[in-house]
């Protein structure tokens, strides 16, 4: 039988760690022994938010049994090879495009969360999907036990399938935000309109698109209509050649994927 792990360190000092370093404190089943992180300033104000100890060296890190490695992408496997382990204990990353094979072959694996995190914005973490991958099997199991105490969304998942999905948090999270400034600024630039104005349309549109069987069934403007003359005078309002440029492509891919409906 499997040993139930109890005990966790969580490392690093970004969005990601804070987010999960709080989640883990708020678990009854885990204790959080401790946040690990180079940046003294960042690294305390994690631990004061998660409630637990905190230390600045990765060779003064305390024992556990399970490491969770919260770094940006570059940075997990000088991390992984600078920190100090308990012996027997499991070592995982939470990067989407991260081999697992960076940490090493044993007691190794990957606890990638899938979510958009803000340092000081609460996510409520049950619901965040979590996508694990162990060394082993007796390993997976373990990782998979404190990915089921932390959310209700728990999948396997290989290197592959993890950038996969990485791939489609990019496209429906930081190019439609990207979207989201670019209009915004549209507005307040040309129109002298705050953003509240958007506000509405952009509820209403991730809403509708949530609630869909597929977001494809409620896409609408002049593209999916096929008006291609209201789409070629936005094209010259942009004016600029990279934006212009990207409204020219969403439209003929929103033109060619509509027609399959």
């Amino acid at each position: 039988m499997n040993k139930q792990i109890q005990s966790v360190i969580v490392v690093g000092s970004g969005n990601v760690a804070e987010s999960v370093a709080v989640a883990v404190n708020e678990c009854p089943t885990l204790e959080l022994r401790q946040v690990v992180a180079r940046n003294t300033k960042r690294v305390s104000e994690v631990a004061m938010l998660a409630g637990c100890e905190w230390c600045d060296d990765m060779a003064e890190a305390a024992a556990a049994d399970l490491y969770i490695i919260a770094v940006s992408d570059r940075a997990v496997e000088d991390v992984a090879t600078a920190l100090r382990r308990a012996e027997g204990s499991i070592v995982v990353h939470t990067a989407g495009s991260v081999e697992r094979s960076v940490l090493g072959e044993e007691r190794t694996g990957v606890l990638y969360p899938f979510q958009t995190f803000t340092a000081g914005r609460r996510v409520d973490f049950s619901a965040v999907p979590l996508f694990v991958e162990g060394s082993d099997e007796q390993t997976t199991q373990q990782i998979e036990g404190v990915a089921h105490a932390l959310s209700r969304r728990v999948y396997r998942a290989t290197s592959a399938v993890r950038r996969e999905v990485h791939l489609t948090g990019v496209l429906a999270c930081n190019f439609v935000n990207a979207l989201y400034s670019m209009a915004a600024d549209r507005l307040e630039e040309n129109a002298s309109l705050p953003f509240d104005v958007l506000r509405p349309l952009i509820e209403e549109t991730a809403r509708k698109a949530v609630e869909a069987t597929h977001p494809r069934g409620v896409q609408t403007g002049p593209a999916v209509r096929g008006d291609f003359s209201v789409a070629e005078r936005h094209t010259k309002m942009l004016g600029d050649e990279h934006k212009a440029q990207i409204y020219k492509l969403l439209t003929e891919y929103i033109w060619q994927t509509s027609k399959k409906i």
